[in-house]
């Protein structure tokens, strides 16, 4: 987004405000060792598969920001069965009717800021083209999902940018 806005960091100006971050690997990924991942895992940008017994897949979590026409966008790996999988994937690139019901899948992508996703259900709605799902979490208490039902302020997309241009040093 062309904003400008000042780091709360930093204090520096910036002129662009980032509106969507997205995620490495997800986390079952970085406990198979490098040695096994090629034999054990399957790793694209939008798929991963793990001993041929995790499924996921990578989506958006779309949520408002008050006051704009734009919404921030958190990129997630969400677990999936197999079945559902093999069915988006099916899809991936096909027009998909308005009436195309969602596949269930749990979040499993550990967003820094919020709490750990333990028992987050989602439906998973595929967009027609090469679009990546659409994440919807169930209404919960869950903060992400707060925002998700309710949209985030400006000044809580700031925050998040401040965030995620100086994570802590290790």
């Amino acid at each position: 987004m062309d904003h400008s806005w000042i780091c709360t960091c930093c204090g520096k100006s910036h002129d662009i405000l980032p509106m969507a971050y997205g995620p490495g690997p997800p986390d079952s990924w970085f406990a198979i060792s490098e040695a096994e991942r090629d034999m054990r895992s399957l790793l694209t940008d939008d798929v991963c598969v793990i001993y041929d017994a995790e499924y996921y897949i990578r989506g958006c979590v779309e949520i408002p920001v008050i006051g704009s026409p734009q919404h921030f966008e958190w990129g997630v790996w969400v677990s999936v069965s197999r079945d559902s999988l093999i069915y988006m994937l099916d899809r991936w690139t096909a027009e998909i009717p308005a009436d195309e019901p969602p596949r269930f899948g749990w979040l499993t992508t550990w967003i820094k800021g919020y709490p750990e996703p333990h028992d987050i259900r989602c439906h998973v709605v595929l967009r027609s083209g090469p679009v990546r799902p659409l994440i919807q979490l169930e209404p919960t208490d869950y903060p992400l999902a707060v925002e998700q039902q309710q949209g985030m302020t400006l000044d809580r997309v700031k925050d998040i940018a401040a965030d995620m241009l100086h994570p802590p040093s290790r």
